[in-house]
């Protein structure tokens, strides 16, 4: 077996060189580089800014930190911003904790200083103190719908705290802030979700938010897709089950 032209072209571009794996494991590196950077890489019509999104977010919720590193100058390679980036590994904290994302943080800035990229990134926050409530319940209500409108004062017995953070915190200090927009946002927390797993109400009530806000069924099964060789089987089929379900809703 040998790299299919495909694969070479895409290695090529997306990282400027071989895998070390090309010496020390050159069965393994042929067979997965042609299935992930050919079979895979060419499934259907996924632009590339999506895909490398996906495959950060996946990563992140997998705790694929070692791949993370790989990836993501990949993907600054083929068009992905720093600052898009940095906002993939942020959101990721809401819904994955600091004890996972951390790793990831330094990761980054490691990746961004290596090459030149000057620390801190511009400031992508759109909310202050006092605003960040409404705006948090605001993208909530704009993705799901006015049934979310303060959700917190109808929550049944010792959640409504943890409803009313949801609002300020994980919608109004991560889904407020620029760079990504709600259809990249609740396409990356579909990934952190279905890639952690365990999470499937959380995964299916996200799918539906993707499909609300414009990220339609097809699209989904296309990420999923294009993430396989990153995450494997298993999870990818509970998303697509996921999909299903929420499809139907």
């Amino acid at each position: 077996m040998a790299l299919t032209d495909n694969a070479k072209n895409y290695i090529k571009k997306a990282f400027g060189a071989d895998s070390p794996l090309k010496e020390t494991d050159p069965e393994f590196y042929e067979f997965f580089y042609n299935f992930a950077y050919d079979e895979v890489k060419n499934f259907g019509d996924l632009d590339e800014e999506t895909g490398y999104i996906s495959v950060l977010a996946v990563l992140l919720g997998c705790g694929g930190v070692d791949e993370f590193k790989v990836m993501l100058p990949a993907a600054l390679n083929c068009g992905v911003s720093p600052e898009e980036a940095r906002e993939v590994v942020y959101q990721a904290t809401a819904y994955l904790g600091l004890g996972r994302v951390l790793p990831f943080i330094n990761a980054m800035n490691e990746v961004f200083a290596a090459r030149g990229i000057r620390l801190p990134l511009e400031n992508k926050g759109t909310t202050t103190p006092e605003t960040r409530l409404t705006a948090g319940n605001q993208a909530q209500v704009d993705i799901f719908g006015e049934g979310m409108r303060e959700f917190w004062k109808n929550a049944p017995e010792g959640r409504a705290h943890v409803n009313y953070w949801l609002a300020d915190n994980c919608f109004g200090d991560y889904y407020t802030r620029g760079a990504l927009d709600y259809k990249q946002r609740e396409l990356i927390t579909f990934c952190y979700l279905y890639a952690q797993g365990g999470c499937e109400p959380q995964l299916v009530s996200h799918a539906m938010g993707n499909i609300k806000v414009g990220n339609s069924k097809e699209l989904l099964v296309k990420v999923v897709s294009h993430c396989i060789p990153y995450i494997g089987y298993p999870r990818s089929l509970n998303a697509l089950t996921a999909l299903d379900t929420a499809a139907k809703i």
